[in-house]
């Protein structure tokens, strides 16, 4: 494994151990990581694969582990990253499926993570504003990414928000630049999979086979996915809502994606094999949908029109992060030990430079301490 291998897979397995908090935060710190420290990329290098990421089906905190795998180390680093940033969380959750199964039940880890949910609001709101002033470029698009925030807040799909951004600030600056050529049609490629097989026992293909279905097609949350999963899994009698709650539970609490829970459930479902089989499911279209992207986000910055979708697009996605953040912290802040707990990541996050990753473990401790013995 050559150097640059190798230091882009120490720092995706790094960020894969401590990356709690959601897509947003995982975002954050990636930032922190590639673009302020290593200079991997520029902000708005990182910005555009942001906003193309958000653009495609899978979870975009490791699509874009494996868009910076590649724009560091080529194709191999694309599957380097990726496999770093979602082991830890593959090893962690099969451990917990195994003591779930053994036991019926999980270990005792709220107080950690109390603390974890207000640190990495500061971590969120230190990238915000940073690829903020990279995105908002004119007053145009700073009006455009107000109203993709309000929308988001009132509920509206992300995907449905990023688009329509994406398409109205194109015919926007296209009016306004008052070309003559016709509009290229931007329209959401979403396609739908109908596996065609009947499920009528358990086994590693058709483990394999669900998981790859709910990947090609999962946009949004994890929450999104919990319908996914609950349409996939619980109609046809597979798990128990319970068991299903338990499993998303697992995807929270543990570093790194929350599609981990492919992993949770395929255990229950088929033993270590089955675990083996959910997890490449679940990610393998994510894969190959960064495979195909890549190489054309450059191009994209190359034609005014594509340029144009990606600037409003790019401003959207910050607009959706500052939706997350604003949600994340109603949820969080919920007494007073999160404030403290808060306030003192912000003080490090803006006041400091040490690293998201302290901030976190930080936190964890904080909220440790504060439940068990304040």
């Amino acid at each position: 494994m050559n150097n640059k291998l190798k230091e882009v897979a120490l720092v995706f397995f790094k960020l894969g151990c401590f990356a709690f908090g959601g897509p947003a935060a995982h975002i954050a710190m990636m930032e922190d990581e590639v673009v302020e420290k290593r200079k991997w990329l520029t902000r708005d290098s990182f910005l555009d694969l942001i906003g193309t990421t958000n653009l495609i089906p899978g979870p975009n905190s490791t699509e874009m582990t494996m868009h910076c795998g590649y724009e560091r180390a080529g194709k191999k680093g694309l599957f380097v990253a990726g496999i770093s940033f979602i082991f830890p969380a593959i090893v962690i959750t099969a451990l917990l499926a195994y003591l779930y199964v053994k036991y019926g039940e999980l270990p005792e880890v709220a107080p950690f993570i109390f603390g974890i949910k207000p640190a990495v609001l500061a971590i969120i709101a230190s990238a915000v504003l940073k690829l903020g002033k990279k995105a908002v470029k004119t007053t145009e698009l700073t009006v455009l990414g107000v109203l993709v925030l309000i929308v988001t807040l009132f509920g509206v799909n992300e995907i449905v928000a990023l688009l329509s951004a994406g398409i109205l600030g194109t015919l926007y600056f296209y009016i306004k630049e008052k070309r003559i050529s016709t509009l290229n049609s931007f329209s959401p490629m979403l396609f739908s999979s109908s596996l065609g097989f009947a499920l009528t026992k358990l086994s590693t293909l058709k483990v394999f086979l669900v998981f790859l279905k709910v990947g090609a097609i999962l946009y949004g949350s994890g929450y999104v996915l919990f319908a996914y999963l609950d349409a996939e899994l619980v109609t046809r009698g597979w798990l128990t809502r319970t068991e299903l709650i338990d499993a998303i539970a697992v995807g929270q609490f543990t570093p790194g994606p929350v599609l981990s829970t492919s992993t949770f459930i395929g255990y229950q479902l088929s033993g270590f094999t089955g675990a083996l089989a959910a997890t490449a499911g679940m990610f393998l279209p994510s894969f190959l949908f960064v495979l195909i992207l890549n190489p054309f986000i450059p191009k994209m910055r190359n034609s005014k029109m594509l340029r144009y979708f990606l600037d409003a697009v790019n401003v959207a996605a910050v607009a959706v992060m500052l939706s997350v953040l604003i949600v994340m912290t109603k949820e969080t802040l919920l007494d007073w030990r999160g404030i403290v707990i808060a306030l003192i990541a912000a003080i490090l996050v803006f006041k400091t430079k040490v690293s998201p990753i302290w901030i976190i473990i930080m936190g964890s401790l904080f909220g440790y301490i504060l439940i068990k013995f304040i």
